[in-house]
């Protein structure tokens, strides 16, 4: 399938996205932190944008709206597992040293696309307890704090994130 190029309505739509989530996010509203707000928001465009942009640049509004549905479904349920693995973190800290056991474990991950193992290796690093070393092709090599995290690397987070770009 051959991709069609990236419109200026797809950068401005990024970029809109973007400045919405700056002042979200600061909460200032004055001619400073707007211009800040500007600035940031047209050079991570400019530098990020095609990443943005490449997973969806096909797709009509409705699909993408399906998308961000999806993706916000899927922040959800990352957020609660983020809460879980602290807690396994937070036990862990107060066991005996013998319970620490850290490893490598390698992952293969049927996700294709660089925006879909981007998503994967930042939500795993997101878990407290596991850190994504490297991405070599469909593998990922991730650092387990101990069995319970490594054991959490499942595929279950792979299909989540396979749903969305569906």
């Amino acid at each position: 399938m051959e991709k069609k190029p990236s419109s200026s309505l797809d950068y401005a739509l990024v970029f809109g996205a973007l400045m919405l989530l700056w002042v979200i996010l600061s909460g200032k509203l004055d001619a400073f932190h707007l211009s800040l707000g500007l600035i940031s928001c047209a050079a991570v465009t400019w530098m990020s944008g095609d990443l943005l942009i490449g997973a969806g640049s096909s797709l009509g509004l409705a699909r993408r709206m399906v998308r961000l549905f999806r993706f916000l479904n899927y922040l959800l349920w990352l957020t609660w597992q983020i809460v879980l693995a602290n807690i396994a973190v937070f036990k862990l800290a107060f066991a005996p040293r013998t319970a620490w056991q850290p490893h490598i474990v390698w992952h293969r991950t049927a996700l294709t696309t660089d925006l879909e193992k981007f998503l994967l290796a930042n939500s795993i690093t997101l878990t407290p307890g596991t850190v994504t070393v490297r991405i070599f092709g469909d593998m990922l090599c991730i650092h387990a704090i101990d069995d319970v995290s490594a054991a959490g690397i499942n595929g279950e987070m792979d299909r989540r994130i396979a749903h969305i770009f569906e």
